[in-house]
């Protein structure tokens, strides 16, 4: 059985992120970008899986008063199916909770059915669609909350 760790997002797992990035977004967001969420966003929180010292997941919200708003969360694919994603998600849910938050919300491309089932499998509920938010090939957001964490 493998063992996974989750904790806090430092600086210095910036790079095994963004390859993780590189291999599950098609628009994928820049290093500058994972630097300012780790070191200068007051309102981001962030957090990875680590396997044998070595970062195979992240995940991070954003704090908007009591609610949190999931801006990524990604598996590297050789380490998918394996139950890191649901991982993260509780380690999501559990770090809103000691933030204050009550609720989440996100938003999730209509084709990723695989990321739909497990935000459902964790109470969030199709609640809206933002129609063309995805600029790469216009898709649509599923928008997806959670409420009474």
């Amino acid at each position: 059985m493998m063992e996974v760790i989750i904790r806090p997002m430092t600086e210095d797992d910036i790079d095994e992120v963004m390859e993780i990035e590189k291999l599950s977004f098609t628009t994928p967001w820049s290093r500058e970008a994972f630097v300012g969420e780790v070191t200068k966003n007051s309102c981001a929180r962030y957090i990875v899986a680590e396997v044998d010292k070595k970062v195979v997941g992240y995940a991070g919200f954003w704090v908007v008063l009591d609610e949190g708003h999931i801006t990524n969360i990604a598996v590297h694919p050789e380490y998918r199916g394996k139950g890191i994603g649901s991982r993260l998600m509780e380690g999501l849910i559990d770090l809103a909770k000691k933030n204050g938050i009550t609720s989440m919300t996100l938003e999730v491309r209509e084709s990723n059915l695989v990321a739909q089932n497990l935000y459902k499998k964790f109470g969030f509920k199709v609640l809206g669609r933002r129609e063309g938010y995805y600029q790469d090939n216009n898709e649509d957001a599923i928008v997806m909350w959670k409420y009474d964490l």
